[in-house]
């Protein structure tokens, strides 16, 4: 298996199978996945059979855990953040503006660019153990673009996303389902059976419909977005943003410095 991990595509029987496989990192997402994952979403544009994309992480222990931390080791300005947060828009925007409706898979962690991908697609459904965040105030020292912001205000709603961003936390399945953001909790022995029902249920519901909805409420959410580049490339040009890199790598706490 490459290191850099991959992203596979299987269409079968008008539902396509989007998996993220790198199990032993947890899924955490390469440049080279990032690159997979857009070349597949244009696929599935163009691909008219497709009915419903179901996206899922291999091993069973994570959705995907986020940007492989690794890769920030070469940045070295804001003007890095700024470039990677607009990648990571563009992603995110080819994931949720697919015509047809979307599932996400979740067992285990769904964390950062994970929670972005999962919040792009219109359902999500989750083993019990499944954990969703950003917890990027304790880890990385990093920030978000004001449109996965938007993004996840509208999936969870504000005070739930201040907790995320501003304390680190950590939402369970249980508490993500209380709120809406997922769908069903199911055992991880049936999550399979459990994505099959909701993918075959989508599937035989009007195209035509789902699309224009789907594009309706992608016109409300994108309305609007004000211009913030300026606070990626505060955050990303800090001393608190390489010291989160470096401790990362070093495996021990970040000493946080306000700079």
């Amino acid at each position: 298996m490459s290191a850099e991990g991959n992203v596979h595509l299987l269409v079968e029987g008008g539902v396509a199978s989007v998996t993220f496989d790198r199990p032993e990192a947890r899924n955490a997402m390469t440049w080279a996945m990032y690159e997979r994952l857009r070349a597949v979403c244009e696929q599935l544009r163009a691909d008219a059979s497709v009915r419903v994309v179901r996206f899922q992480g291999a091993g069973g222990e994570a959705f995907v855990a986020g940007t492989d931390i690794a890769q920030f080791q070469s940045f070295t300005t804001g003007e890095d953040g700024v470039q990677y947060e607009r990648q990571i828009d563009a992603t995110i925007a080819l994931v949720a503006s697919l015509p047809m409706p979307t599932v996400a898979v979740v067992q285990g962690w769904c964390i950062g660019g994970g929670l972005a991908i999962a919040s792009a697609c219109d359902f999500r459904i989750a083993t019990p153990g499944a954990k969703f965040g950003v917890p990027i105030a304790r880890t990385l020292g990093n920030c978000l673009s004001i449109a996965n912001v938007a993004g996840l205000v509208a999936a969870f709603g504000r005070p739930r996303v201040q907790r995320l961003l501003l304390l680190a936390d950590l939402v369970g399945a249980g508490e993500a389902a209380a709120c809406g953001y997922v769908v069903e909790v199911v055992a991880a022995d049936g999550i399979d059976a459990a994505a099959r029902k909701l993918c075959a249920k989508l599937a035989s519901l009007a195209p035509v419909t789902q699309q224009v909805s789907k594009e309706a409420l992608n016109r409300l959410l994108r309305n609007g977005l004000p211009e913030a580049e300026d606070l990626i490339r505060r955050t990303y040009g800090s001393a608190d943003f390489r010291e989160g890199v470096t401790a990362f790598m070093a495996k021990r706490p970040p000493a946080w410095q306000g700079r």
